[in-house]
């Protein structure tokens, strides 16, 4: 439950206003802790993601799950989601072992699940190091939570800001920070 109560802080502390992309990945399960029971059956990644899409879900955001190197870091999301910021859907469907637990947990539990290749989330949670930056918008601010590792796996948040353009002239909306 450790994951629910770390995404819902998360969600709470960046205080949405609007349903927005979110990327999350997690590692393999070696990196996280095995002491639950949930952890040691094979459904631990239907059992992990059940926990973040509600959470997500009760925030009215969108998940995305970040798919492994072997599907050239695609993402899975709802189709709604893909729709509605204009991302060109593929055709792959993740696998454990190409793609990912979590992104096959996310395909099989999503309504719609559809995959793209790239998104630009408004935020993003990675735990494992897996390096979500690439699907983030282009200026990424670390966002500082207390949970610093699930088991040995790093937790690592950001969001993300408009960019600052302009001069030393330049005047800011410090709303929009």
């Amino acid at each position: 439950m450790k994951h629910i109560r770390l995404q819902k802080k998360f969600l709470k502390k960046q205080n949405w206003k609007k349903a927005i992309s979110l990327l999350w990945d997690v590692p393999p399960v070696k990196y996280v802790e095995k002491r639950s029971e949930h952890i040691r059956s094979r459904n631990w990644p239907i059992w992990f993601f059940a926990g973040i899409y509600e959470a997500t879900k009760e925030y009215g955001v969108y998940l995305a799950a970040q798919c492994c190197e072997h599907l050239n870091r695609a993402l899975i999301l709802e189709k709604d989601a893909a729709r509605k910021y204009g991302y060109p859907m593929v055709n792959v469907v993740p696998q454990p072992k190409a793609g990912g637990s979590f992104a096959t947990a996310a395909y099989k539990n999503f309504k719609h699940p559809v995959a793209v290749e790239h998104i630009k989330a408004a935020a993003g949670m990675d735990i494992g190091d897996t390096l979500i930056g690439m699907h983030l918008q282009d200026v990424a601010v670390p966002t500082r939570i207390e949970t610093k590792q699930i088991g040995n796996a790093h937790v690592v948040c950001a969001r993300t800001r408009l960019k600052f353009i302009g001069g030393e002239r330049a005047v800011y909306d410090h709303d929009l920070m």
